[in-house]
């Protein structure tokens, strides 16, 4: 019998890390040993105590029913096209050029990155960031280019830093707004300035919104693209945070700006779109029920995030070794440690001897010479006030 060659993975996957996930590979095996396991590292508020609205799930059944289950147009259905421009209008954003609905924020991410950037280029995104871009740059071949959120000023991206980066091979910036993992939500005067070096270096600026309604002690939320109607911008967003529909998959980006500069790349885009056919159609009609219907839940989320983030931020301050910057929105924290080894190692000991699951800082960026882990606020507090003592008792060690 002839000897067969193993089958080759492309190269492009060697460097692919989602943090967020890989971290569960340890996890499962620890709660296979019969441990209990107190899961802080997924960021899906319904594996916890919130549920979708009734209305938002009612819409996609009775699209089912109403036989929407073939194929949509490529960019989506026009009623939640026109829903998510009314939205967008209703946060100043003008000029814009094109909507598109997408199998959640994440693959209308991929698209616009694949449409824009080419292989020796490069993207800036924040370091802290979602690991989510670091992942997509990675399998396209696209250099990251990291720039700093600054702790000492309330995880606020650090403008002399993307000064710094900039270069001529940069053709984006990424801009996370709320901050997923540090909950900051960034200053009108911090996006201007973010604005102005875009501009002066003819970059498109993609700014995910995706928590811009979860936010705390009634901060109001800047949209990136409504503090200039003529740069080059793609917001994003989605049903997967503020209308807890992480798994339905529906997101979305609207594309703003001078036409001029935007029409062959818009057209790039549309390609992508019109290949992969479209997003999930019967679930795109539960976009305008959610943008235009009842919001009730969002204050009830709110009031329980907050207390959730207040008994995060006293805990984890009360710590010795530990420091945790206030968040203004989303349902993260991204706690500072003052430890001996690298806080991937801290966190495999932690979850190996608590079953407390965190994420390593290192999976989403820092400064160097920094240790930080991310922590998820979305169980209940007696969950995490028991998490809570677990990491207390663990860095007595330390």
């Amino acid at each position: 019998m002839s000897k067969h060659n193993p089958v080759q993975p492309a190269l492009r996957t060697e460097n692919i890390r989602y943090a967020v996930r890989d971290i569960v590979v340890l996890a499962n095996e620890v709660a296979s040993t019969g441990k209990q396991m107190l899961y802080l590292n997924i960021g899906d508020p319904n594996q916890y105590d919130f549920q979708t609205p009734d209305h938002i799930i009612e819409s996609t059944y009775q699209a089912m029913r109403d036989n929407y289950n073939g194929y949509s147009p490529s960019s989506g259905i026009k009623p939640a096209v026109e829903a998510i421009e009314r939205e967008a209008e209703r946060k100043g954003i003008e000029n814009i050029r094109d909507i598109f609905v997408t199998t959640g924020a994440s693959e209308a991410i991929e698209i616009c990155l694949t449409a824009l950037v080419n292989d020796g280029e490069n993207v800036l995104t924040p370091s802290p960031g979602y690991p989510l871009y670091t992942a997509v740059l990675a399998k396209l071949g696209v250099i990251e280019n990291p720039y700093y959120l600054d702790e000492s000023n309330g995880w606020q991206p650090d403008l002399a830093d993307i000064r710094n980066k900039v270069n001529d091979k940069t053709r984006a910036i990424v801009l996370i707004n709320p901050n997923n993992p540090t909950g900051s939500n960034c200053s009108e005067e911090l996006i201007r300035g973010l604005i102005e070096i875009a501009r002066e270096n003819d970059i498109v600026i993609f700014s995910d919104e995706i928590y811009d309604k979860l936010l705390f002690d009634n901060v109001g939320h800047t949209s990136t693209a409504s503090l200039d109607k003529d740069a080059p911008i793609i917001t994003f967003n989605g049903l997967s945070k503020n209308y807890l529909g992480p798994g339905l998959r529906i997101g979305w980006g609207i594309v703003s700006g001078d036409l001029s500069l935007m029409e062959d790349y818009i057209e790039a885009i549309n390609k992508i779109l019109r290949a992969r056919l479209c997003a999930n159609h019967p679930l795109q009609y539960s976009i305008q029920p959610a943008l235009e219907g009842d919001q009730s839940h969002l204050g009830e989320m709110v009031e329980k995030l907050t207390r959730r983030r207040d008994l995060t931020v006293e805990m984890m301050n009360d710590i010795d070794g530990i420091s945790c910057v206030k968040p203004n929105g989303a349902f993260y924290a991204f706690p500072k440690i003052d430890v001996d080894i690298e806080d991937d190692e801290w966190v495999k000991g932690l979850i190996k001897e608590t079953g407390v699951v965190v994420v390593p800082g290192s999976g989403f960026g820092q400064v160097p010479g920094t240790k930080h882990f991310r922590i998820v606020y979305l169980p209940p507090e007696d969950i995490l006030e028991k998490a809570y003592k677990a990491i207390g008792k663990y860095m007595k060690r330390f």
